[in-house]
């Protein structure tokens, strides 16, 4: 790209160290990163050292988003501080990237979609890289062209261990249970992201839920079951208390064959005939920031709305609503 989108990254924690920053240096010169925001000035010169270019530092966000010079930022900061930092970029005119989730809640997500949508002019995209998973995305097709036929189950289970030995352990506040459903809402927008995509719409959940670690609260296991508008069931296992030496495994039975994915394979069956496709190594990060480069500086549409982020969202709240209550729950439609 001739024209380099002049970029400030909000938030230098381990996230825009270990995944943002060395995706934008992958972008060449799609990117150029002009600035680094950080609370504490030390984080923002430890990115800095690792950019290995000149850049500003600065920890004063408002005498940032006054730049003229800056056209975009990278919102990598804590979910319950997310909102605030959005909505000041939003009435500064800046285009925007945001990690996800959206909002901690709907309630302040509809917030932001409202103000949003008084400045049309203006790119916001939620860093939902599931959806440029190839994996994902590719079963996700197989799905849509009929390939099982009419889908009926899914099953999903996922153990992550967030102990000390899980690198993002040490950022308090992903612990400090200042938002809704700590981990299993921070994580759990991935999760629902990934259901959406393959089976579309969840109509209505019922759920338990527990705290096992007393360092993650409130929550840190689920149990939910999922009717899907397309009539289709589903299991969704999740717990951060321990992990397991097997990678997770996803598969969905159709009322013509099944599919399968587990460490970057889809498998599929149909009838007498078995496949498996193996996808290249997991790129929807690039892919999600080359993408709102092209919305930019192209207009291009892109998949990660912020509608689109709030309805994860939406699936999540209404989960853990579901495991409160002992009620079946129906996620808030926002798309």
């Amino acid at each position: 790209m001739s024209n380099p989108i002049r970029l400030a990254v909000i938030g230098t924690g381990i996230f825009a160290r270990d995944a943002h920053l060395p995706t934008l240096q992958a972008l060449g010169d799609a990117f150029e990163i002009a600035a680094l925001c950080s609370r504490h000035r030390e984080s923002a010169e430890a990115l800095a050292h690792q950019l290995g270019a000149p850049v500003d530092i600065t920890t004063d966000l408002d005498a940032l988003l006054a730049r003229d010079d800056i056209e975009a930022v990278d919102v990598v900061v804590p979910i319950h501080t997310l909102p605030s930092v959005v909505e000041r970029a939003l009435a500064a005119g800046k285009h925007i990237i945001s990690e996800k989730p959206v909002a901690p809640d709907v309630a302040t997500g509809r917030r932001l979609l409202a103000l949003y949508a008084r400045h049309a002019d203006q790119v916001w995209m939620v860093g939902e890289n599931w959806r440029y998973d190839h994996v994902m995305a590719g079963a996700a097709e197989i799905i849509r062209r009929g390939d099982i036929g009419r889908p009926l189950l899914l099953d999903w289970a996922l153990r992550i261990d967030f102990s000390p030995r899980n690198k993002y352990f040490s950022t308090i506040w992903r612990r400090d249970n200042l938002f809704p459903g700590g981990l299993l809402m921070d994580g759990g927008v991935h999760y629902a992201a990934g259901l959406r995509m393959l089976l579309g719409e969840v109509s209505s959940v019922s759920a338990v839920a527990t705290q096992h670690s007393p360092d993650l609260p409130p929550v840190d296991t689920l149990s939910a079951a999922l009717a899907f508008e397309n009539g289709a069931l589903g299991s969704l296992g999740v717990t951060y208390a321990a992990g397991a030496p097997w990678p997770p495994v996803l598969t969905v039975t159709g009322d013509e064959g099944a599919l399968r994915i587990s460490a970057g394979v889809i498998s599929v069956a149909t009838g007498s005939d078995t496949y498996a496709l193996e996808l290249p190594e997991q790129q929807g990060i690039r892919e999600e920031f080359a993408a709102f480069a092209a919305a930019v500086r192209d207009g291009a549409p892109h998949h990660n709305t912020p509608d689109q982020a709030l309805q994860d969202v939406a699936v999540i709240e209404a989960i853990l609503r579901a495991a409160e209550t002992g009620e079946r729950v129906a996620p808030e439609r926002i798309v």
